[in-house]
């Protein structure tokens, strides 16, 4: 296994659904009296109807096996639930596999969740210091490397401060400086791009890209954006429903991601179940969406899409705003639209919010949408507190005519441009 970083051989990972006791000694009692004589359970909500029994399994991977070549940047892509951060969590032994054997060389630098094992009360000075040594970094390293840590954050200003004041993209860029320094053989990555700007995720990939190429580093890198996965990814792997379906050539792997992820096309859409990652605060919950007028999610090219958005507020909150981002069926932004500040909202109030997106500058084709829900302060920076992907998916459409009949969306792009004015 010499040139090797990772090997994984007939790899499965059980769980068991649903609630683990009943909360009391009392409870679980009751509950299991009932289960022998047959009865309805004690504790059970009335009128509630399980999806499934508390002893049914699950697989959420399903015999994967595959290896890793020292030096290798290799992304891994799926839908929500086909398993991908259960293999990464398995891969950072936070939790071990149910069947198989999983074989390493060398230190793995993780980066699951953002910002654990930060502390908010602590400066960022301070939680540098902390998630290093939880990484496995010396202190002496520690010292070594600090200023290069906080110089590639942008952090400077802002070091000696609460973390707890940081917006959430703070939180993701001093995380991953602190993992991208650890010197470690094998760096696994979760979406953790999905929360900095433009400018510092490419300066990440970046940083992956060199740690691969001029440190010999390997890295798993699991993402939902194809861009991402183009630009950094020699290699790559699909999973669907816990197996792995493709190992190779990452355009052909995007296509057939693509094929798998195709949202369906539906006017109303619940949210209920969609898996979300921590680092959304989550003060307010989308609940589902409307699209309001049209029957077959059909539109002509210039028709406005109306559509409306169930919130629940989890907290006291104002200064919210909604961005629509538009992906063509490339599952690349294709735009992007912004609202104006949504009324605040009480804890425990729902609300609809009803909205027009203008698609005039689209032509013909297949596009997704996606939801963020999200805050912004005086400078300009953003905290995400909500993110639907693929909240629903429309076709704009129009019959061939003299303006469009040398429309090709394949060649000139599937937005156009107002025509020229001569001046």
């Amino acid at each position: 296994m010499n040139d090797l970083a990772i090997r994984i051989e007939h790899v499965s990972k059980q769980y068991r659904l649903g609630a683990i006791g009943g909360g009391t000694l009392k409870g679980d009692i009751q509950s299991f009296i009932a289960r022998r004589k047959g009865k309805e359970d004690p504790n059970s909500k009335i009128g509630s109807a399980e999806a499934y029994h508390k002893n049914e399994k699950f697989l959420a991977l399903d015999d994967v096996s595959f290896d890793v070549k020292k030096g290798e940047i290799v992304g891994i892509i799926g839908h929500n639930g086909a398993g991908k951060s259960t293999l990464l969590k398995l891969l950072s032994r936070v939790t071990a596999p149910t069947e198989g054997r999983i074989c390493i060389n060398g230190r793995i630098a993780s980066m699951l969740e953002v910002g654990t094992g930060f502390h908010p009360e602590l400066t960022g000075r301070e939680n540098v210091y902390m998630n290093g040594a939880i990484l496995g970094m010396s202190k002496a390293e520690i010292d070594r490397k600090f200023d290069a840590i906080v110089r590639f954050a942008e952090m400077e200003k802002f070091i000696d401060t609460p973390v707890k004041r940081y917006s959430s993209g703070m939180y993701v860029k001093l995380a991953f400086a602190v993992a991208a320094h650890l010197d470690s053989e094998i760096m696994v990555m979760d979406e953790v791009l999905a929360v900095g700007d433009m400018k510092f995720q490419e300066k990440c990939l970046g940083k992956m890209s060199d740690v691969s190429n001029q440190e010999g580093r390997t890295v798993l890198y699991v993402s939902h954006n194809m861009s991402t996965i183009k630009k950094l990814c020699e290699r790559c792997i699909v999973l669907d429903h816990g197996k792995v379906i493709f190992d190779g050539d990452v355009a052909e792997a995007i296509n057939i991601y693509l094929q798998n992820a195709e949202v369906e096309k539906t006017t109303f859409r619940s949210f209920e179940g969609v898996k979300h990652k921590d680092y959304y605060l989550r003060q307010v919950k989308m609940l589902s969406c409307e699209l309001l007028n049209t029957e077959d999610c059909i539109y002509k090219i210039g028709e406005p899409i109306r559509c409306r958005l169930q919130c629940r507020a989890e907290q006291d909150i104002s200064d919210l705003r909604l961005r629509v981002e538009v992906l063509n069926k490339s599952d690349v932004i294709n735009g992007i639209a912004f609202s104006e500040e949504l009324p605040a909202m009480r804890k425990g109030e729902e609300k609809s919010i009803l909205f027009e997106l203008n698609t005039s500058l689209l032509m013909n084709g297949n596009y997704t949408a996606q939801f963020i829900l999200f805050r912004a302060n005086k400078m300009g920076v953003t905290e995400t507190i909500d993110m639907i992907r693929g909240a629903f998916a429309f076709d704009i459409y129009s019959p061939l005519n003299r303006e469009n009949i040398e429309w090709f969306p394949q060649y000139g792009g599937a937005t156009r441009f107002e025509d020229i004015r001569l001046l």
